[in-house]
């Protein structure tokens, strides 16, 4: 009989706002120390940004022959984009450990990839943390900026030790 506990799935409770499942995800990621409010404002925040983007430049929001005119729109293709397939954990065999190449269930790909736009938001200087998320939503829309750049190095990664994916159970 197992001993490890049962895994407790947690209620979502959606955002106020947007009625949105993917905002309250990112406005408890964003969070620090407990405060909701502030948290709630830095998205709310780069959300309206977002659309201030793609009102003044609806040209650049196309993707694979769709128009994006909706903010919650560019900021769920964005984090789709932004979201790591592959990842490397490493595997203990005979005394040796290997680093293997596992794919990431969806709730840790939704996890990382905002983990990511939150820790490379708060290092912009300069800006404040609702432009800089929303810089970091629209640079990931349009394949590029930092969260791209790590989730590209994370894959790399898997594909460099491909060699040893027949160790991944």
């Amino acid at each position: 009989m197992s001993r490890r506990g049962k895994k407790i799935v947690k209620r979502v409770i959606l955002d106020p706002k947007f009625n949105s499942e993917l905002v309250a995800h990112m406005i408890r990621v964003i969070m620090k120390d407990g405060k909701k409010t502030v948290a709630e404002k830095i998205v709310y925040g780069a959300i309206d940004k977002v659309k201030e983007a793609v009102e003044k430049d609806p040209a650049k929001f196309v993707k694979d022959e769709k128009q994006y005119t909706d903010a919650l729109e560019v900021v769920s293709a964005a984090i789709d984009n932004m979201k790591p397939q592959l990842e490397v954990k490493t595997r203990r065999v005979g005394g040796t450990t290997y680093p293997v190449p596992v794919p990431i269930p969806a709730n840790r790909q939704l996890s990382l990839a905002l983990r990511w736009t939150t820790q490379f938001a708060s290092g912009r200087h300069g800006m404040g943390m609702p432009a800089a998320v929303a810089a970091e939503i629209i640079d990931a829309f349009l394949g590029q900026g930092n969260v791209i750049k790590k989730r590209d190095d994370v894959h790399k990664m898997a594909a460099a030790n491909k060699a040893f994916a027949h160790y991944a159970w």
